[in-house]
């Protein structure tokens, strides 16, 4: 069985887009896309510097445009199972065939915007937590009235909250944990992004919503999502709620995956499985960055295709 994973806020990298733009046509999509986003996604996915993709409001709506082009490239009726880390749920619920491509940037060009605004309102912050022992880290969380924002499993948690109770943390960390602050706007998947959550609400309620086409993994539990205004709903919701990576994956392993293809721009989600998930029956991985992987990309669909009845 086949997964296709779509990343999350941080993956990206300066000039990134730039070799998908020779695609036949993709300039023009990106040209639509960035009237819905409300954001230059040609400008930002090629010319922009890393300061100016950094920035939520238009790294999200360019995270989706990106993982978008590249799936368009792929034969996705073959695919058995998809997934999204944070605003990558976005592309993933497009590519299971949840959301229209349009609908998916116009909601990321929402929930980029809103979630800006919301870590504007105060000083909030992340920090990945990587080592210790996840219950004394999640303890030590809590000690500090803080909230573990992400569990992307592979001994990994990000912590966020205010940024006072950030550094009380920092400075006494859980046993054999090493904390590193995150370059990031606010803390995001916590209560602070309430504002950003109701506004997305209200943008989600003129979407149509398609049940999806195949397996589709949600953050808020690692479970199948088999209603698409469900999915919607936990979209919403994933704004202030913790992301939990390490269920997507456990849930990844029990289906029996053997194959997982990262779109653009990949890297991170397949370090997390490849560190997760090793060992006998591990998945063949392939990260696709530039249009030179999408054969490779093919061939491990075709490998690893789920049977069509």
């Amino acid at each position: 069985m086949l997964a296709v994973l779509s990343p999350g806020q941080g993956s990206q990298k300066p000039g990134f887009l730039t070799p998908w733009l020779e695609l036949p046509d993709a300039a023009t999509r990106l040209t639509a896309w960035s009237a819905l986003a409300g954001v230059d996604l040609v400008h930002l996915g090629t010319d922009a510097d890393a300061d100016e993709i950094k920035d939520t409001a238009r790294t999200q709506p360019l995270l989706i445009a990106a993982a978008l082009l590249a799936a368009e490239q792929l034969p996705l009726e073959l695919v058995g199972v998809v997934a999204g880390h944070s605003v990558g749920e976005l592309g993933a619920a497009a590519v299971a065939g949840v959301l229209s491509a349009e609908d998916a940037i116009t909601l990321a060009g929402v929930r980029g915007r809103e979630m800006a605004a919301a870590c504007a309102l105060e000083p909030t912050g992340m920090s990945a937590v990587l080592g210790g022992d996840p219950d004394e880290v999640l303890a030590t969380i809590e000690k500090h009235g803080l909230h573990p924002a992400n569990r992307n499993g592979a001994g990994q948690i990000v912590v966020a909250g205010a940024l006072p109770a950030l550094a009380d943390f920092a400075a006494a960390p859980p046993a054999k944990a090493r904390v590193i602050a995150l370059q990031v706007a606010g803390a995001f998947h916590t209560p602070y992004m309430a504002p950003a959550e109701a506004a997305l609400a209200a943008a989600a309620g003129g979407v149509t919503a398609h049940d999806p086409a195949r397996t589709l993994l949600s953050n808020l539990d690692g479970t199948a999502v088999t209603g698409g205004p469900e999915m919607v709903s936990r979209l919403v919701r994933q704004v202030t709620a913790p992301v939990r990576w390490d269920l997507c994956m456990r849930t990844l392993k029990d289906l029996g995956v053997t194959g997982v293809i990262e779109l653009p721009p990949a890297g991170t989600l397949a370090g997390l499985v490849k560190r997760e998930l090793k060992g006998d029956g591990a998945p063949e991985i392939v990260t696709l960055n530039t249009p030179d992987d999408l054969p490779a990309a093919r061939d491990l669909i075709a490998r690893h295709a789920t049977p069509q009845h």
